[in-house]
């Protein structure tokens, strides 16, 4: 992260105070006293020698530092810590501000505030140039903090935009690899878990028979049943839902996983003090799953124990097997069905979960798996929180620090002394100064009610002039006043047209309600005007201030003719000047403030466009990736398990045994295949609406929450202009930017696929809102927004053609179906929500011209699945 060296700040604002004091004086003839220049000496090194380390202590440095220049300023001349009292003290504040958090730097500010406050009235009073230097102290000190907060953010923001470029970056070249493992891991769980339950269950009932027939039929509906399960598991495989599914408790998915394996005969014990849930869940329920699968391939009947617990540092799972019972005559059911892949893939589960895996023989001859994974605290970094005593030790000592300065006040009782008029003003401007400050509060939030009221505030410092009889310079006070005005115009000119900015708070939303809408009536004009406007008021006041000053002038002196021409002369010359100095000042605010908002908005736009241009990427590799690998389950696994329903529903008991274990051959063939992932140069399929899970998978990796949900309306089949459309709607919306949880939801009624979209305020812009409009409107659709963070885009889809009514037939004709219209053509857009597809139990389809090519990666041959299933051909 790049950082500007500020290191020799203090050397220069050392080097600035030797020329104001003693240089000055020098200059003028005047030499300072030996004592002077011994004592400015030691305090400058001090104070420049502390500034030096205020990034590693700011809370310490800031108070050597004011307390130092306010203790040396006493027994020196006028102006001898002038520079190093004020910019020294608002370094050391704005450091504050950018190293410590929020409650540290505004108790710091106040603090030091009051703390000079009560210091300069007990010493001085409050007079017209001690008003004047409150003033001046407020806004040096605003502009500390505010800088600093503003500095703090922006540091946050850009190490936060870094890591999810670093994020991206690697998720870029990562999530094709993940794809590949997820695919290759679910279809071992499909192979591993049903298709060897088959297996088992038709072998032993092929071997009991004789003895129990009623076993066969069983054995022939299991199979079914379980055959119509994997095409769906398979199914879910090609086109996974894009964000979790609501799954049942931990303890019930457990119960069912349990009883469904001592329907195979295998006594298994479960353990479980608690469980996880959510993706932590997900994780221990397949380690579970594949080490009973193992125990039942390898140690068929054995007592097998489930043990779980899930705590706040670690989550243990142990799932432990007796040894297998001595073989029989005959060859055990389930025999020769592993592929080798489970142990690796299980670490692999684990440690993409953070954990670690073991497992090996115990020493009774048995069999154990053994995980470790994070537990419910260790997941995720926890904030440490500011402990109470540190904070209350924090405010003691703020309140201390105020009293300081009045404790001689309270202890030696003085004769009071009598204010002057002048008391009265240097009073008004601190007040006035004070609500421009709070004001100033609002700036980030509500940046035009902020420049409103400040612009109501402007006009009072004329009438605070002329009621405390304020006799210094005619100009100063309402040029002060400017600077507040000043950044606020930066700050409304550094939005983009159209941005409303951060929300507030609800309470404190329905307490600006009508400060809000007060404001938005005073500022509803055209974006170029409040510079102007605002220039207009400020040379108002600025004309206001030199005609009172002149007419008090006027009336004391009681003016002569030629003198008072001369007067009235320079009294305009100076109303000019400084209306045009008020003027100056809001048009360089304005011009400052939109020039660091385009630069702003470019960064922004250039780290928009790195990371969607890398998510696009990641997401048509992997993209790609899945396809090939769905080519080669549509072709072979899916028509090997249609084989496995057809001959249990037909009564075939040997032959659904062979065809299961045909389909274990396939799946273990296209696993082969899985591992074989070269990169290709050529063109990749378009992605539809199933690679939207990569989408969000993508979005997450960078660190942004985002859900998508599609709802049971939504068609199995999608018409392919319409699939990819909406595809590349949910891109455009989520390229469009924000840190806000999103959440996409497609649904689909009266022949229109709605795509709504929360949480997406960047989307709302005029930039996306045409992007989304054009591509709607191509498909004569349509956009809607629905809120300052919310969308719905609409488009529409062909409605079915009616059947035509059956031909009038003779009794002797035969009744036969008649013949319907070809669909039109469609992509292969299975829902990957909201349920499992209906069509995946029919026979499997090709898929799409689109996914047919032959630049989609290798393919497993239809008619010769392997050398595994070759070899159980001709033993057969």
């Amino acid at each position: 992260m790049r950082r500007t060296d500020d290191r020799l700040l203090p050397a220069l604002l050392l080097g600035a105070q030797v020329a104001v004091w003693p240089g000055a004086a020098w200059l003028r003839g005047g030499a300072p006293s030996g004592a002077d220049l011994l004592a400015a000496v030691l305090v400058g090194g001090l104070v420049t020698v502390a500034l030096a380390i205020r990034r590693a202590r700011p809370v310490p440095v800031l108070v050597l530092v004011a307390a130092g220049c306010a203790i040396g300023a006493q027994p020196l001349p006028t102006g001898a810590l002038a520079v190093l009292g004020s910019a020294g003290v608002a370094l050391a504040l704005f450091s504050v501000a950018v190293e410590r958090e929020a409650t540290t730097a505004w108790l710091c500010v106040g603090t030091l505030a009051l703390w000079q406050l009560a210091h300069g009235l007990s010493l001085h009073g409050l007079g017209d140039s001690q008003g004047l230097d409150l003033v001046w102290t407020a806004l040096l000190y605003a502009a500390a903090i505010g800088a600093g907060r503003y500095a703090r953010r922006a540091r946050a923001a850009r190490r936060a935009a870094e890591a999810r470029l670093r994020r991206a970056s690697a998720e870029r070249h990562r999530l094709p690899a993940a794809e590949r493992r997820r695919m290759e891991r679910e279809l071992h769980d499909v192979s591993a878990h049903h298709l060897t339950a088959v297996v088992v269950t038709v072998e032993a009932a092929l071997g009991l028979r004789e003895r129990r027939p009623e076993l066969a039929r069983e054995a022939l509906t299991f199979a079914a049943e379980t055959g119509r399960e994997v095409t769906r598991a398979l199914g879910a495989v090609r086109a996974p839902a894009p964000s979790p599914q609501d799954h049942p408790a931990p303890r019930e998915r457990l119960r069912e996983l349990v009883a469904g394996f001592r329907a195979l005969g295998q006594p298994v014990t479960v353990e479980a003090e608690s469980l996880p849930d959510g993706g932590l869940g997900d994780t221990a329920y397949g380690i579970v799953r594949e080490a009973l699968t193992n125990a039942v391939r390898h140690a068929p009947g054995a007592a097998t124990t489930v043990r779980c617990a899930h705590g706040d540092s670690r989550t243990d799972i142990v799932v432990r097997n007796a040894p297998p019972a001595a073989p029989g005559p005959g060859t055990p059911p389930g025999r020769g069905l592993g592929g080798g892949r489970g142990q690796h893939l299980l670490r692999g589960r684990a440690r993409e979960a953070g954990g670690t895996l073991t497992s090996g023989p115990t020493r009774d001859g048995g069999w154990e798996v053994r995980a470790v994974l994070p537990g419910r605290t260790s997941a995720a970094p926890v904030t440490a929180a500011v402990p109470r005593s540190y904070r209350v030790a924090q405010y003691v000592t703020a309140v201390a620090l105020c009293l300081q300065p009045l404790l001689p006040t309270l202890i030696v009782r003085d004769e009071p002394t009598s204010a002057d008029a002048g008391g009265s003003a240097g009073a008004l401007f601190a007040l006035l100064a004070t609500a421009q400050v709070l004001t100033l509060w609002w700036l980030r939030r509500a940046p035009r009610a902020t420049l409103a009221a400040l612009l109501a505030l402007a006009p009072l410092w004329p009438v605070a002039m002329a009621t405390g009889g304020y006799a210094g310079p005619v100009l100063l006070p309402p040029l002060l006043g400017s600077l507040a005005t000043g950044l606020a115009l930066a700050a409304v000119a550094a939005r983009a047209p159209g941005h409303a900015g951060p929300l507030p708070r609800a309470g404190v939303r329905d307490g600006l309600t009508g400060v809000g809408a007060l404001a938005g009536r005073a500022l509803a004009l055209p974006r170029r005007a409040v510079p102007f406007v605002a220039a207009g008021v400020h040379a108002t006041v600025v004309l206001a201030a030199v005609l009172a000053a002149r007419s008090a002038g006027q009336g004391g002196a009681g003016g002569a003719g030629g003198a008072g021409g001369h007067a009235v002369g320079a009294g305009w010359a100076l109303a000019g000047v400084g209306a045009a100095g008020a003027a100056l000042v809001c048009g360089a605010a304005w011009a400052g403030g939109a020039w660091y908002g385009r630069r702003r908005r470019g960064a922004s736009e250039a780290h928009q466009d790195r990371v969607a241009a890398w998510t696009e990427e990641a997401v048509r590799d992997a993209w790609a990736e899945r396809r090939r690998i769905a080519v080669g389950l549509e072709t072979t696994v899916l028509a090997r398990t249609a084989d496995v329903v057809e001959a249990a529903e037909a009564g075939r008991l040997a032959q659904t045994a062979d065809r299961a274990r045909d389909a274990l051959a396939a799946m273990r063939a296209l696993l082969d295949t899985v591992r074989v992932a070269e990169a290709r140069a050529e063109r990749r399929p378009q992605p539809t609406l199933q690679a939207l899970d990569l989408l969000v998978h993508q979005c997450q990796a960078t660190g942004r929450q985002v859900r998508a949900r599609l709802t049971d309306r939504v068609p199995e089949r999608l018409p392919a202009a319409v699939d990819i459309a909406a595809y590349r709607a949910a891109e455009t919306i989520l390229r469009a930017g924000g840190d806000e949880p999103a959440e996409l939801v497609l649904d689909a009624t009266d022949h229109v696929l709605t795509l709504t979209a929360t949480g997406v305020p960047h989307a709302t812009r005029p930039a996306s809102r045409e992007r989304l409009a054009a591509r709607a409107d191509a498909l004569g659709g349509g956009l809607t927004v629905t809120g300052p963070d919310a969308l719905v885009l609409r488009l529409p889809l062909p409605a079915p053609l009616p059947a035509p009514a059956p031909a009038m037939t003779g009794p002797g004709d035969d009744h036969r179906p008649p013949a319907t219209h070809a669909p039109p053509p469609v992509a292969d857009s299975a829902r990957p929500a909201g349920g499992t597809p209906h069509h995946a139990e029919a026979a499997p389809t090709h898929p799409p011209h689109s996914a047919q090519r032959a630049d989609d990666g290798p393919r497993p041959a239809t008619d010769d699945p392997g050398p595994a299933a070759r070899e159980q051909e001709e033993n057969r």
